[in-house]
């Protein structure tokens, strides 16, 4: 099997004043939030010309996207061949949570860890993604 987790690809949470939080990361820490959130850009070490992205976003506290967690965080880790991992994690006795999506930007799939965390495993398409990220957040 190739490689498992690559990367993160994601940091998400809940907040009970979505708009206010970005607000206050932004003024505070400087991240830039759009709609879908924001985006660090990165180059892969092993291919600088590639870039990789790492997606920050605050949730409603309501929203059910991480269901069927009752944490208030999930966290999307980037992966290679998500098909393979998938059938190995389950063979393996891990919860598989949903089926595998397929968007133009990469696949996803979902599994819960021992804690009760629903982490987000995502097989990145960069170049489709790097068309739909909107602002990003780039480090100097």
């Amino acid at each position: 099997m190739k490689k498992r987790v690559t990367g993160i690809g994601g940091i998400f949470f809940k907040s009970k004043d979505p708009q206010a939080s970005k607000e206050w990361y932004k003024k505070h820490l400087g991240i830039n939030s759009g709609k879908y959130g924001g985006t660090f850009e990165w180059r892969h070490a092993q291919a600088p010309d590639k870039k990789g992205f790492t997606a920050w976003s605050v949730f409603d506290q309501n929203t059910e996207y991480t269901n069927p967690s009752e944490k208030d965080f999930m966290i999307n880790y980037r992966v290679e061949n998500l098909e393979e991992l998938l059938k190995a994690l389950k063979e393996e006795g891990v919860e598989v949570v949903g089926e595998m999506e397929v968007f133009e930007y990469g696949k996803f799939g979902w599994i819960m860890d021992p804690n009760g965390i629903k982490i987000e495993l995502w097989e990145p398409v960069d170049t489709e993604y790097d068309k739909i990220k909107g602002e990003t957040n780039l480090s100097s």
